[in-house]
């Protein structure tokens, strides 16, 4: 059996690929531990200039691996804080060097909020990007609460929110979520031409230009804030409801 997340160090640039396309790239928690470790290597090793996510098969990730996500609830929503997917998102708001990102498929959840970290993101034309918290009773993660609005502004991340409906690649780059939209053949080639340039930058100059973009202190203050709300939740009778629809195949009735 191959191994749901795979890296290579090449020329500099640090490529990581979630390996689970017969799951649609659903993450799991030992993934996390995963994506985690790999995001701090490539904050601490010098051999490395530039991190670049991709994925394997037609979706970036279907987010949380549901059966795995439950999981988590039940062994106790008020420890979510320090669960595996926390100690990636930690790697995420400290990481200093630069991150690239490979969108194709749908990027749901997690594979949204994370390219709010990534520093450069080509997306495929046709991708379909969501974030559908509130669909399952929960709350933003991975400081998108901040950086969502950020990018895009409040009502249209209000929307992406509130509503869980997908936006194509299109609408994305338009909403400044992408550098590129480009047909889904040319994105690995695209994100892999755009994070060796990157790599060939002077590269202590491209880390204190990050460093004095992001306030890493203030976002990891938030994702642990946003952790709270999100585990209360996760134990909540609307999550519960929102689960047990989602497993049946039915809309949820709230209230």
């Amino acid at each position: 059996m191959s191994e749901p997340v795979l890296t290579e160090l090449n020329g500099g640039v640090l490529t990581v690929t979630l390996n689970r396309p017969e799951k649609k790239n659903a993450i799991t928690q030992a993934m996390y531990a995963a994506l985690a470790e790999a995001t701090n290597r490539a904050r601490t090793d010098d051999a490395v200039r530039v991190l670049l996510f991709r994925a394997e098969g037609d979706s970036f990730t279907a987010g949380n691996d549901i059966a795995d996500f439950i999981a988590v609830g039940q062994s106790g929503g008020g420890q979510v804080t320090e669960a595996p997917v926390f100690h990636f998102l930690k790697a995420l708001a400290h990481l200093d060097k630069p991150a690239v990102a490979a969108v194709r498929g749908r990027a749901v959840g997690i594979g949204l909020t994370m390219l709010l970290h990534c520093d450069m993101v080509v997306v495929a034309e046709d991708a379909l990007l969501s974030a559908p918290f509130v669909n399952l009773a929960l709350a933003p993660e991975a400081a998108s609460s901040l950086l969502l609005p950020m990018v895009v502004g409040h009502q249209r991340a209000f929307e992406i929110f509130a509503l869980g409906e997908p936006i194509d690649g299109r609408l994305a780059h338009a909403w400044g979520l992408a550098n590129r939209a480009v047909p889904v053949d040319q994105v690995d080639a695209t994100a892999t031409d755009l994070a060796a340039k990157i790599a060939a930058r002077a590269p202590n100059s491209v880390r204190k230009t990050k460093r004095l973009m992001r306030d890493t202190e203030r976002l990891w203050a938030l994702m642990q804030e946003e952790g709270q709300a999100f585990g209360s939740q996760m134990s909540s009778p609307e999550a519960m409801e929102a689960f047990m629809a989602f497993t049946q195949k039915r809309a949820p009735v709230f209230g």
